[in-house]
């Protein structure tokens, strides 16, 4: 069964905060102008479409998603108050995803008040606000509905209405959420106060709060999805890989079986997640809450703000301590935290393999990382179907036909970097997956095939790693060094991957894998595990202090959730002697290790 997007906070002590959040549609200015602002994802019914909050840093805002895989969606719909009767300027801020030589693949267009909107929308490249055509409103209640057009990834963000033909909407993000946040009236954040902040809820960030919370930490867990998992939930599918070494009593409560990837099994492991956690009465979970403010007092982090996916409301969490499990280092980013991104130079970690010279690492640092993977499912039906052309996609996909997705459909690029181009990368593989299956049915074998689900969240691997007291690299992994400060084993192999491309291979979104095959456990230390600056942060999962290579073998779930599960422990220490994670280390280091479940005789 799926798991219906949470509207909801966990909470048991925020203030002016119920613990059902009423997902009620923001819509009149507050500013005393004669205008009406909505936010996409603020509608009641949101039809087919999704809530996509997956690139907030770079485009300022979750939007809605027509994700129908080439059938129109059925219509998100609400119901707005306009104060004055009157002829209105429409703008809508979307964005043409795909600009080129053919119709735009997510047109849309609008219905207000039963009547369709003749503008056409998301025909316009960039995000920007995409100026309609001048309509009558009336005077209180008026509806509105998003018509989808093609099932092709259409996506509105915000839809403004004014009587003041000067009055244009910004573009520049900072100021752009001024002047939304005027526009909503929105009001100094909800507060709460936790022992520990945790942000990102993937399998590091889970286990950390069970760590934690069952130890009698106070714990704050923010979610920017509804679901909890990262890359293991039903939004992406991927098994958790690695060893639970000393900590399997926690792990397999957040845990997955080894279903294929791209499986719909991972909805019984997500709903077993999410029995375990939301039980928890010791963890408040932010669901559909995404940090975008780090506020430092005295060179420490005081709290994190966060901003709700599908309404105006924002909160501000503080705690003792902090743990950075989001992947792309972001709360360590905003804190000021340094940080690596791409390859390391083979000689600066001794770090070559001359077998495999530059696909394993360069001669000269690069930007370079493992890439996001869209997994993808198409079944067999009983009769034959159709779907509709993809000129839009033939120049990525070429003539490559596959009726499935695995791990190795995955995009990476020096000139595309994984944060900061995450759309544009996303977008890529959609290009990937419906010009594939476009050349799937052309064969007339495969008449009966049809796209049964592909997902709209991107699996990264890798992109900012931060940097610890210890930075973990390739030589720590074949060397089997045991530091004095182990806190997570694993065994898997060095697993390194590079786009075919880079070999003359005809498409750019298929990658290999290069497997360095090893004979002994490795373990990593707790000093990759926290800031070297910050000194109340940890940092769980592939964002943890290492090399680019070091990455590659501890980067899979199990391992980062063992990562996760050591760090919740020693927030749990930070609370008890009044220290920080370096502290711990200093002093406590043994009893951290005892607490993770190591032996006196372990060495």
């Amino acid at each position: 069964m799926m798991i219906q997007r949470r509207n909801f906070l966990k909470v048991a002590s925020l203030t002016g905060v119920s613990s059902v959040f009423i997902n009620s549609l923001s819509a009149a200015s507050n500013d005393g102008s004669t205008s009406i602002l909505l936010d996409a994802v603020s509608f009641k019914d949101k039809g087919g479409w999704k809530v996509d909050p997956q690139f907030i840093e770079q485009m300022g805002s979750p939007y809605l998603l027509a994700h129908g895989m080439g059938i129109p969606v059925a219509n998100a719909k609400t119901t707005f108050t306009a104060s004055e009767a009157g002829d209105y300027q429409l703008w809508v801020r979307t964005k043409d995803w795909c600009p080129g030589a053919w119709e735009a693949p997510g047109r849309f267009q609008l219905m207000v008040n039963g009547k369709l909107v003749e503008t056409l929308f998301g025909t316009e490249a960039g995000w920007n606000w995409q100026k309609g055509i001048k309509l009558p409103l009336k005077s209180g209640e008026n509806k509105i509905e998003l018509v989808d057009l093609t099932g092709f990834e259409g996506r509105c963000d915000a839809i403004y209405f004014t009587k003041n033909e000067a009055d244009s909407p910004p573009s520049e993000l900072k100021e752009l959420r001024i002047w939304r946040d005027k526009k909503h009236g929105v009001k100094a954040p909800d507060k709460g106060e936790y022992d520990l902040v945790i942000a990102g809820a993937g399998i590091a960030g889970c286990g950390a709060a069970l760590a934690a919370a069952e130890k009698g930490l106070k714990v704050a867990l923010i979610s920017n999805r509804p679901v909890l998992g990262g890359n293991s939930s039903s939004e992406i599918r991927v098994h958790t890989l690695g060893i639970h070494g000393k900590v399997s009593r926690i792990l397999k409560k957040i845990d997955t079986k080894h279903w294929r990837n791209g499986s719909k099994e991972a909805y019984a492991d997500e709903k077993k997640r999410h029995e375990n956690m939301d039980n928890e009465e010791n963890i408040s979970i932010f669901y559909d809450y995404s940090v975008d403010t780090v506020n430092m007092q005295d060179g420490m982090i005081a709290s994190l703000e966060a901003r709700s996916n599908v309404s105006p409301k924002r909160v501000i969490i503080s705690g003792k301590q902090y743990i950075d499990s989001t992947g792309d280092g972001l709360v360590g980013q905003k804190a000021g935290a340094t940080s690596r991104y791409g390859r390391e130079a083979k000689d600066e970690f001794n770090e070559a393999w001359d077998k495999h010279g530059d696909l394993w690492s360069p001669k000269v640092k690069d930007k370079r990382t493992m890439g996001t993977t869209v997994m993808w499912n198409s079944m067999k039906s009983d009769k034959a179907e159709t779907f509709p052309a993809t000129p839009w996609a033939k120049d990525v996909a070429k003539s490559y036909a596959e009726p499935t997705s695995e791990w190795y459909w995955e995009y990476s690029s020096n000139d595309k970097h994984q944060i900061h181009d995450a759309e544009d990368i996303r977008d890529h593989m959609f290009r990937a997956v419906y010009g594939n299956f476009s050349n799937v049915k052309m064969n007339p074998l495969n008449a009966k095939y049809k796209l049964e689900w592909v997902a709209y969240i991107g699996g990264k691997r890798e992109s900012r790693r931060l940097l610890g007291d210890y930075i973990y690299t390739m030589s720590d992994i074949t060397n089997s060094t045991y530091f004095e400060d182990t806190v997570v084993e694993e065994e898997r192999e060095i697993d390194a991957h590079y786009q075919k491309a880079l070999k003359g291979y005809v498409v750019d979104f298929i990658s290999k894998a290069i497997f360095y095959r090893l004979k002994k456990h490795y373990y990593i230390p707790f000093r990759s595990l926290y800031s070297k600056e910050i000194p109340n942060l940890m940092m769980a999962g592939r964002c943890f202090s290492c090399s680019h290579i070091g990455l590659c073998g501890p980067r899979v779930m199990n391992t980062t959730g063992q990562m996760g599960i050591a760090c919740g422990y020693a927030a749990t220490l930070c609370v008890k002697h009044n220290t920080n994670p370096r502290g711990v280390y200093q002093k406590h280091i043994k009893e951290l290790r005892t607490l993770i479940g190591f032996t006196k005789d372990e060495a």
